[in-house]
């Protein structure tokens, strides 16, 4: 089950991270005042998806690799650590600060530029962890010696 789960929440949390990311570069470069106000006060709601399926797919990570290592999955748990920090540290409080009404101001693009920014570095490092996720179940793949040894019969 959890060999399901795992790819499963890490595509709803990277596509809704995604969705974020885009809407929002969208609506700054086209969208009218009012709609750049709705899409940034919608992404809170989204991470009520966001945060639980980050949340899984950490854990469910952790759980099939057990106290298995090695290069791929160890840059796994660490790119999953900096993931989680980015956004608790960064991307949820710029989510709630943009959302707040705050006016259109300096400090209000200065803030978004940061958002996006982080947004950028968290996907690419999701992308990196779904690439080596792939290398070790051997998916897409010839069969390495790595990923015979991470699949279990």
């Amino acid at each position: 089950m959890l060999r399901q789960l795992h790819p499963l929440a890490g595509l709803a949390g990277f596509l809704t991270l995604l969705g974020f990311w885009i809407s929002t570069v969208l609506v700054e470069l086209f969208g009218s005042h009012e709609l750049i106000v709705t899409v940034k006060q919608a992404i809170p709601w989204g991470l009520i998806v966001l945060i639980p399926a980050l949340a899984l797919t950490g854990a469910s990570g952790f759980s099939l690799a057990g106290t298995r290592s090695g290069t791929r999955i160890d840059g796994k748990r660490r790119r999953m650590l900096v993931i989680a920090g980015i956004g608790l540290l960064v991307l949820t409080p710029s989510a709630f600060y943009l959302s707040a009404g705050t006016p259109f101001t300096t400090t209000f693009s200065l803030v978004q530029a940061i958002e996006l920014l982080a947004g950028a570095v968290s996907l690419t490092l999701m992308a990196m962890s779904v690439r080596d996720g792939f290398k070790l179940s051997g998916r897409f793949h010839a069969k390495t010696a790595e990923a015979k040894r991470w699949r279990t019969p």
